[in-house]
């Protein structure tokens, strides 16, 4: 079995820009509240939902983020987009079915801050966990 696979945030965007995110990207970034794994408690991340032929996923652009690990553990999760909160299940893609995903989420997103950087850094499908949203 290979190492984590993660591309850590810089400082100012962990400690400064995702909790701006929310604020000035609204239409695009959405908050995922999960339990953490080991200590129970609710973690709350900035993530950018894409909608795709009628579905909507969480992909974790920078590799096997916390969040991904988590819902691993426990797939049950809120979403909270544009103010609603939502209760939400998700179901891992298998890697087979992630390429158009992801060229689907650089298409999307591609032009946010370290998107296209990271998914170019992280090439392989296989680093990037992409969970189907079952309401």
């Amino acid at each position: 079995m290979t190492g984590r696979v993660y591309l850590r945030p810089p400082w100012m965007q962990r400690n400064v820009g995702n909790r701006l995110a929310p604020l000035f990207g609204r239409s695009m970034v959405s908050r995922l509240t999960v339990r953490g794994r080991s200590s129970g408690r609710d973690r709350t991340v900035p993530v950018a939902v894409l909608d795709h032929e009628g579905e909507r996923y969480l992909i974790s652009y920078r590799g096997l983020s916390d969040w991904a690990l988590n819902l691993r553990a426990t797939p049950e999760a809120r979403l909270t987009v544009r103010g609603r909160t939502e209760t939400i299940t998700t179901e891992e893609v298998p890697e087979s079915d992630r390429p158009s995903l992801l060229t689907a989420y650089r298409e999307r997103y591609g032009s946010m801050p370290t998107v296209s950087t990271v998914l170019d850094a992280l090439p392989n499908p296989s680093d990037h966990p992409v969970f189907r949203i079952r309401g």
